[in-house]
C-alpha cells in the first residue's frame, strides 16, 4: 500500500466515501453524501470533513466541528465521525486523521477535543484510548420523530 495522505474532502470524493460510510454503519448513496458535504460547508463554517487517501482512493474520513461553550474558556473541538475501511484498520489511516484533527483544533486555539462514539462502535474505544483520549462523562441522545404538519386553523 502506498503512503496515506490526509486532506479536506471535496464533493467529488462522495463516490469513494460511500463504502467507507457503509462500513461505519451508515450506508448512503454517493449523491446524498455529495449534497451533505456541500450543505455542511454552507451551514457550519467550523465544520470540516477530512479524508484519508491512498493510491488515489478515499480509505477513511472524519468530521470535525468547533462547538462554542459557555462553561469552558474556548470552544471545544469535536470529532463527530471517524471511519476507515475495515481491511485498512491498523494501517495508520485513523491515527493520521486524528493527528490532523488535533493540529487543526490547536491552530484554532482550542484546548479540548471530544470524540463522540456510540455503543455500536465500542471496538473504536481502545483506539481512542491508545491515542490518549480518556473516558469522560456520558452522552445521551434522543431520536426525534417526524414533525407533524400543523393543521391549518379554520377561520370562522
Amino acid at each position: 500500500m502506498r503512503p496515506i495522505t490526509v486532506r479536506d474532502a471535496v464533493p467529488e470524493d462522495s463516490a469513494d466515501m460511500a463504502p467507507v460510510m457503509a462500513s461505519f454503519g451508515y450506508p448512503e448513496d454517493a449523491e446524498i453524501i455529495r449534497a451533505r458535504l456541500v450543505a455542511l460547508r454552507a451551514a457550519d463554517p467550523t465544520g470540516r470533513v477530512l479524508v484519508a487517501e491512498s493510491e488515489g482512493r478515499v480509505v477513511g474520513f472524519m468530521t470535525l466541528h468547533c462547538t462554542p461553550t459557555l462553561h469552558r474558556p474556548t470552544s471545544v473541538g469535536r470529532i463527530s465521525a471517524l471511519a476507515v475501511l475495515p481491511h485498512l484498520r491498523g494501517s495508520g489511516a485513523g491515527r493520521l486523521l486524528v493527528e490532523a484533527a488535533e493540529e487543526h483544533f490547536a491552530s484554532q486555539g482550542l484546548s479540548r477535543i471530544e470524540v463522540t462514539s456510540g455503543p455500536g462502535h465500542a471496538p473504536a474505544y481502545s483506539f481512542y484510548r491508545h491515542l490518549g483520549y480518556e473516558d469522560q462523562g456520558v452522552r445521551f441522545a434522543k431520536v426525534l420523530g417526524t414533525i407533524l404538519e400543523k393543521p391549518t386553523e379554520s377561520h370562522q
